[in-house]
């Protein structure tokens, strides 16, 4: 084929391929990925400017397809920002900002969890038996095993002794990052499935710190749990928090439809649950790497002191200088 007829064919398509070119290019790098057809008209580009080469076509022919494709090529491989960027810019506004909004929400989501675990906590300290209305008898018998002076590695269970610090951090991850997703999909039931979520977790760790206080555990228990207590029970409260205001969306969705409220406040909610995740991941590197390490117990207090002023300035002054900050 000639080299009229060959550019008549395909200019068409050239002329296409150059407008999203113009668009991607003026949207800048880093931007929303190529538009779906891109790839497919990138690659008959290639193809036709590999056949005017072969066929030896004008240079200036062959000279203005080499440049379509460089340009494509930065196009359609640009590189992407880093996950590191817009994951701390999250952390650092957008998650504590939107938690702020919604602080009358997080603070019931708060009561709901530790009111509970205060009173079980008292009364399973002064009363042996109370812990066996939440546990069997074999939850109780694992639970007292975890946390014996005698055991080797404290927080683990005989079948993880042999576990490595990152293998502990996988459970730990998938354990604590499982309860935070309940607790928020447990909003959709009416925002009733958060509510009982974080009742039962509220009972459930009140009835174990009483029970072990009482065993004379105290030495190995409170020191474990200290570090990584902040983050973790933190996060639980806003992940119930997520989950309420989706049931808030259902129950009184005020003008709206349920439907349109439920979208709004999703929106919100799932912007509290992934800070909450991220804050678990967090919790789950201190748990595996550092509550059931040798250092002193003075040192895992004050290491859980610290967190939780931490976690008190952080969700109370972050994001606070960016000009729509709440």
């Amino acid at each position: 084929m000639r080299q009229q007829p060959f550019a008549a064919d395909r200019a068409d398509r050239w002329e296409e391929y150059r407008q999203l070119l113009d668009t991607l290019e003026r949207r800048g790098r880093g931007s929303d990925p190529a538009p779906v057809r891109f790839p497919a008209l990138y690659r008959r580009l290639c193809a036709d400017y590999a056949l005017a080469r072969a066929r030896h076509y004008s240079p200036g022919l062959i000279a203005e397809l080499h440049a379509l494709v460089r340009r494509g090529y930065r196009c359609l491989y640009q590189r992407r920002p880093a996950l590191l960027a817009p994951t701390l810019a999250f952390m650092a506004a957008g998650f504590p900002r939107t938690l702020r909004r919604h602080a009358p929400v997080f603070w019931l989501a708060a009561a709901l969890l530790f009111l509970p675990m205060a009173i079980m906590g008292v009364a399973c300290y002064q009363n042996g038996e109370l812990i066996y209305s939440l546990m069997d008898s074999s939850e109780v018998t694992d639970l007292e095993a975890l946390y014996d002076p005698q055991n080797r590695k404290v927080g683990r269970a005989a079948q993880r002794q042999a576990d490595t610090d990152f293998q502990m951090f996988g459970y730990y991850v998938m354990n604590n990052i499982g309860i935070g997703f309940r607790t928020f999909a447990g909003g959709l039931l009416l925002g009733l499935g958060s509510v009982i979520i974080l009742l039962f977790n509220g009972l459930a760790i009140g009835a174990a710190a009483g029970h072990l206080t009482r065993l004379g555990f105290e030495s190995t228990f409170w020191p474990f749990v200290s570090s990584h207590a902040p983050y973790e029970l933190t996060a639980i409260a806003i992940s119930g928090a997520a989950g309420l205001l989706l049931g808030q969306a259902l129950i009184a969705p005020g003008r709206r439809t349920r439907l349109a409220a439920l979208r709004a406040n999703a929106r919100d909610a799932v912007v509290l649950v992934g800070g909450a995740a991220l804050m678990l991941l967090l919790a789950a590197v201190v748990e595996a790497f550092w509550s059931g390490g040798g250092a002193p117990a003075e040192v895992k207090y004050g290491v859980g002191a610290l967190g939780w002023m931490l976690v008190a300035g952080y969700l109370s002054l972050a994001g606070r200088g960016d000009p729509h900050g709440a």
